[in-house]
């Protein structure tokens, strides 16, 4: 039986950060408001032209690193999201 194993872990934030203050600048809403219902304080933000597989090869990238390894000695990449770039194909094709 064939096993798999997390050996490595990445991570990417795009460098645009929008935090409640600002929002609550263009909305009707504070900053007090959203952390009681949601617990956000800050999130960050894409660029324009970026997309969930820019962020993904970024991570990707982070996450080789942190397990020592190269791109080509991987078998398969795992993607979940709610934001696909587009609905086909699968984002992780991409990355």
């Amino acid at each position: 039986m064939m096993k798999s194993v997390f050996i490595g872990c990445g991570a990417y934030l795009p460098q645009r950060s929008l935090s409640n203050e600002e929002l609550a600048s263009t909305v009707d809403t504070s900053d007090d408001w959203i952390v009681a219902r949601t617990g956000i304080s800050n999130r960050h933000i894409a660029a324009d032209g970026e997309f969930t597989s820019d962020l993904a090869y970024h991570a990707a990238v982070d996450a080789l690193a942190s397990a020592g390894l190269a791109a080509s000695e991987l078998d398969l990449i795992v993607l979940a999201t709610a934001t696909p770039d587009e609905t086909f194909p699968a984002t992780a094709t991409t990355v």
